[in-house]
């Protein structure tokens, strides 16, 4: 199916080999590696493996975690980004996905210096790897702890300070942008600056049980998931969008059954993409 692609994450009980599996079955075209499903593994087969399933690796989940209390914590934050891109570039992702990070009574404008500051340290080897650092705002509710980068305004002026260098660019969540005024314009933005590096859906559930993992399928919440996708093609991206869920309730069910919803959920949504 065009443009489809899931995150390992979504189908958390299943393992990396029973997603190269079903996935491909479904029409999936493409698949987010979340980290701690290399945990252990042989990269180089992992690459061979997803490349034989017909899977395109769109991207790695998750660098960042910048910000922390002393020196000592935000270089070993920096190492683990770093070896973060050997594992991208190990496993053919072009992207990493960055959770920016926050430190819980540190102010969120130094959080973001610190964010800043550690992604500029990542850049030389990401440049030289070929993987490019995609930002991804988080919804307010997380700006304690997971990330000082809540808008995309936030995000652009990032990128900005770093003086715009190609590699970094920002992640659309809709479950984390969905509400913010200034949407339009900032994705608008991003595809006239070529920051557009990711578009990620899923839908909010109200009322929602859970902070973190009780999102919904596509169609299940209230996020105009179609109108945001329209401003995203608009700019002239036409990567894969990227079904990214974390719920309690449906890491519960059959994940083959939760499969198929999934698959009927995009066609639903994007009826031009069906058996394409």
């Amino acid at each position: 199916m065009r443009r489809l692609c899931v995150h390992t994450i979504t189908t958390k009980p299943l393992s990396l080999e029973e997603c190269l599996v079903q996935f491909p079955q479904r029409g999936v075209s493409g698949i987010t590696i979340w980290r701690q499903a290399l945990e252990g593994r042989d990269l180089g087969a992992v690459a061979r493996q997803t490349r034989d399933a017909g899977l395109e690796v769109v991207s790695l989940c998750r660098g960042g975690f910048f910000p922390a209390a002393n020196a000592a914590g935000r270089q070993a934050a920096i190492d683990d980004n770093l070896k973060a891109i050997e594992q991208a570039h190990a496993v053919g992702a072009p992207l990493i996905v960055l959770v920016c990070g926050a430190v819980p009574g540190q102010s969120l404008v130094e959080s973001r210096k610190q964010i800043t500051d550690g992604i500029a340290a990542l850049l030389p080897a990401a440049e030289q790897a070929g993987v490019k650092l995609a930002i991804e705002p988080l919804h307010p509710m997380y700006a304690d702890d997971r990330s000082a980068v809540n808008t995309m305004r936030q995000a652009h002026e990032i990128c900005d300070a770093l003086g715009s260098p190609r590699a970094v660019g920002i992640a659309v969540d809709v479950y984390h942008v969905w509400w913010d005024p200034e949407l339009k314009a900032q994705i608008d933005l991003a595809g006239q600056t070529d920051r557009l590096h990711a578009f990620h859906i899923c839908d909010w559930r109200t009322p929602t049980t859970d902070l973190l993992n009780d999102r919904g399928l596509m169609g299940e919440g209230c996020i105009n998931i179609k109108e945001i996708s329209d401003w995203v093609d608009a700019t002239g991206f036409s990567g894969h969008r990227e079904v990214e869920i974390f719920s309690n309730r449906l890491w519960a069910m059959d994940q083959q059954v939760f499969l198929d919803k999934i698959s009927e959920s995009y066609a639903a949504l994007y009826p031009e993409a069906a058996n394409k």
